[in-house]
């Protein structure tokens, strides 16, 4: 069986990974991918984030026979790839336009929420600055501005004074910093609590709870400095069976997915619910209509079944009764990322001692990498490595983890040293 996985980051390396571990018959595609990715799978050039990419991708899976197509990021989704590939015919794993909105479009996420009554921050949305610095006068702070649509993890700001609140309506709206996602923004209450990541299996009817993850977006130690997309996660968070998870089933991922097919937009997909754990019970901050990154490394490292069988059965809504088994290890992911992100970042640091990782309990997700002209491995993003490790407890992961990127160099790399470390 020939699958494809589209995207080029750490969460498609981990699904890529996975794919072969778990599914030995499978012949695994990859595209654009990377070039850890090109040592996994057959990696092609693609772009898919507009109509012309889509079906240029459309095309190039036709010629090469594939089977099934797994979408990784948000944009070729919100761009249509999974109804362009539908109505071609096509096998494919990801929700479709109208139900990708949930990322898509905060706006469209708050006031779906709201109409189905599901616990979520209270919230305005504007399109106008005077009347969205008007409304900050009113509120206490600290307080969430969210620009509308994809901003490629930089649409949101946790303002803790007036002054930061109006900076941000002011670079979103007047100045249009993120271009036309920030045509609109949402202003909300600031939850307080713990996170939580949780992660969806669904067909468009039923679903599968997977193993929870938690989630590091600050750059620094000490969850200080600006966010990003994520430095580093570990699984398991809460047992899925614990009551705070069984609680957001019933008062969120359900109503969700009800909500959802009710307004004709079945979901069908992987679907990531970003939760506060808040005092009056667990609430949305966010949803993304795909696996999260790097909470993919660790969740997809603990899958033990077989992933194309998990994912066929989405498709064919078949996921009743349906239970994945779980390597009963702890996994922890931390990020090396450029110095400066997630600011702005140099391209093209050779990146030395990836050939000095031996544990086979480590595994080096590549997110931000390309092959030089001399055939070595250099960066290319902000986040370049996702180096997650398996082990009996979650320090034992950990001490792998942290012992596996004392041998990996780059110039100005960063990495947290807390991840994992203690109760958040």
């Amino acid at each position: 069986m020939n699958v494809l996985v589209v995207g080029s980051g750490g969460r498609e390396h981990a699904l890529v990974s996975c794919l072969r571990r778990t599914s030995p018959s499978t012949e695994v595609f990859c595209a654009p991918g990377n070039a850890g990715i090109a040592a996994d799978a057959t990696v092609f050039a693609a772009s898919a984030e507009d109509a012309g990419g889509i079906e240029a991708l459309r095309a190039e899976v036709e010629t090469r026979s594939i089977d099934l197509t797994i979408v990784g990021p948000e944009a070729p989704l919100v761009a249509g790839l999974t109804d362009r590939f539908r109505t071609a015919g096509l096998r494919v794993f990801g929700p479709q336009r109208s139900a990708a909105q949930l990322e898509g479009s905060k706006c469209f996420t708050k006031e779906f929420l709201a109409r189905y009554e599901i616990p979520t921050a209270a919230f305005a949305i504007f399109d106008d600055a005077a009347a969205a610095h008007a409304y900050l006068e009113s509120q206490s702070m600290p307080i969430v501005i969210k620009a509308d649509g994809l901003a490629a993890g930089k649409g949101v700001v946790v303002a803790a004074d007036r002054e930061e609140a109006r900076a941000a309506v002011e670079a979103m709206l007047v100045e249009k910093r993120l271009g036309n996602a920030g045509d609109r923004i949402v202003i909300e209450d600031c939850l307080r609590g713990s996170e939580i990541s949780l992660f969806v299996v669904a067909d468009g009817e039923d679903y599968v709870l997977l193993e929870t993850a938690q989630d590091y977006k600050p750059i620094f130690d000490r969850d200080r400095g600006p966010n990003t997309g994520g430095m580093g996660t570990y699984s398991p968070y809460y047992a899925v069976t614990d009551p705070v998870i069984q609680k957001a089933r019933e008062t969120i991922i359900e109503p969700t997915l009800r909500g959802m097919a009710a307004d004709g937009a079945p979901y069908q997909g992987f679907l990531y619910a970003g939760l506060m754990l808040t005092e009056s019970g667990p609430q949305v901050i966010e949803f993304n209509v795909r696996f999260g990154d790097p909470e993919a490394q660790t969740v997809l490292t603990r899958f033990a079944s077989d992933f194309t069988e998990c994912v066929e059965r989405a498709i064919d809504g078949r996921l009743t009764g349906y239970e994945p088994r779980w390597d009963p290890r702890h996994a922890v992911c931390v990020v090396a990322a450029s110095g400066g992100y997630p600011g702005s970042y140099e391209k093209g640091q050779p990146i030395y001692g990836l050939d000095k990782i031996d544990d086979p309990d480590v595994e080096v997700y590549h997110a931000g990498t390309a092959e030089s002209e001399s055939g070595g491995i250099v960066t290319n993003g902000g986040r370049v490595l996702g180096v997650t490790a398996l082990g009996e407890t979650r320090g034992v992961a950990r001490q792998k983890v942290y012992g596996a990127l004392e041998r990996i160099q780059f110039e100005g790399m960063q990495f947290r040293s807390d991840i994992a470390a203690g109760v958040r």
